[in-house]
């Protein structure tokens, strides 16, 4: 699947915003985003968020025979996927130009830098080494992804610790963590790759760009540099020259990014190292924020009630005259109320209701029978005086189920012929009637 091209109006909008010194996410053109560091349970693996560019890193290591050419050093492996659980873009499986070229400047930043001492992997000259796995995941691509990938992967480094080794004549004895702690890597220092983004041939210049941008811009400097101003390697790419000036501008603005970084970077170390110490609770499910999704609640709040009544009364005053007459308002108790929290029911008990109007039903059934017929004289009057065309409605303003009888299949004199639900609902009607003219005598 490939990744939604942007449309002219789009294109034409981020040009525009950045000739206004302008972008989508309110930064500044010399604006980080904000850099998030989260370890796992086990040594060597965390995840960095830059904005919303995540990355995973994860550390291995293995004992491995050295190559012949170099016996005494150790083993740096560096691998980067793109999955498409990132953006749709990316295809599994496939090695693309863009990962390529990821990689490559990911082994530039971290091995030819000598950031590791490549000497201390060393076991037994010429016959045992430890073996460095670096493992990147791109979880969430909006972005930047070389320097999020460089942070993930010297993180990871940092924090990795590999188990203890004792050599005594030619047998090698690899101790378990119970047994001794496991040793850290010895890391000479920590480069960070810093994203430089030209527009219009390298008028505009913005720092980390975001994947909208990206995709307009014209050519991309990534610099990766350390905190005591080393830079360790350089890469342009795109369709632009950039002059001594420019090059110069973002090695300063480098040496800024890359100090706050580093600095970032060993305090998540130190914090995560002391809280291990402590025994306190560490891993990824402890660095996710904690939010709950719970059933909507009002909190309980004091209202004051003490002018109710009267404010009641003004309303009903001021409004049309009902059809009936409302009783005034109920209150338990003058002065506060809750909101929020429910009160004492006011209406008395359903069921008792319910129960009271079925034993009237019941009673009123031979009163009913009687006066059934008088009903029947009255609508075969009413059925008489309307005329053969007009069909006959009978309904009540309060019953929801309207019946309309035609005149062609009613006869005058009997109801026999009715069906048995139109004869229900004519006796729920007349009920409802009979209540009425109780009430109002």
């Amino acid at each position: 699947m490939k990744a939604t091209p942007l449309s002219n109006c789009e294109r034409r909008f981020l040009l525009r915003a950045i000739q206004e010194r302008k972008r989508l996410d309110g930064r500044q053109c010399y604006d980080y985003r904000n850099v998030r560091i989260s370890f796992g349970a086990d040594y060597g693996c965390c995840i960095v968020e830059l904005g919303k560019t995540r990355v995973l890193a994860q550390v291995s290591c293995e004992l491995v025979p050295p190559k012949p050419n170099r016996p005494t050093e150790g083993i740096l492996f560096f691998n980067l996927e793109l999955s498409p659980m990132a953006a749709p873009g990316f295809e599994p499986g496939r090695q693309s130009d863009l990962l390529v070229r990821l990689n490559r400047l990911i082994e530039r930043c971290l091995r030819n830098s000598k950031c590791i001492d490549t000497e201390s992997l060393c076991i037994v000259a010429g016959e045992k080494v430890w073996q460095i796995r670096l493992d990147l995941h791109l979880l969430n691509h909006d972005g930047n992804i070389i320097d999020a990938a460089s942070i993930a992967g010297i993180v990871a480094l940092c924090h990795f610790r590999r188990p203890d080794v004792s050599v005594q004549g030619e047998e090698v004895t690899v101790y378990t963590p119970e047994e001794r702690d496991p040793v850290p890597l010895s890391i000479h220092h920590m480069p960070i790759c810093v994203s430089f983004a030209f527009f219009q041939q390298g008028i505009y210049l913005l720092v980390d760009p975001s994947e909208r941008e990206e995709r307009v811009m014209d050519g991309v400097l990534v610099i990766a540099m350390n905190k005591h101003r080393e830079i360790c390697t350089m890469q342009s790419s795109g369709g632009i020259m950039l002059v001594k000036d420019q090059v110069l501008r973002c090695s300063k603005i480098t040496a800024v990014k890359v100090a706050e970084i580093t600095e970032l970077i060993q305090k998540a170390l130190e914090n995560d190292q002391k809280v291990r110490k402590e025994g306190g609770k560490f891993g990824f499910a402890e660095s996710i924020p904690n939010q709950k999704i719970t059933a909507f609640k009002m909190e309980s709040a004091a209202v004051d009630t003490n002018d109710v009544e009267e404010q009641a009364e003004e309303i009903i005053t001021k409004a049309e005259p009902p059809s009936e007459v409302f009783t005034t308002p109920i209150l338990h108790t003058p002065g506060t109320a809750q909101i929020g929290e429910g009160i004492e029911n006011s209406w008395g008990d359903l069921e008792e209701s319910e129960g009271e109007e079925a034993a009237e039903e019941e009673g009123e059934s031979e009163a009913t029978a009687f006066e059934w017929q008088k009903m029947e004289a009255e609508d075969t009057s009413t059925v008489v005086e309307t005329k053969r065309d007009e069909p006959i409605v009978v309904s009540d303003s309060e019953e929801e189920e309207v019946v309309i009888l035609e005149p062609q299949e009613l006869p005058r004199k009997t109801r026999a012929q009715t069906t048995p639900k139109q004869e229900t609902t004519t006796k729920k009607a007349f009920n409802k009637r009979r209540k009425k003219k109780r009430a109002a005598h």
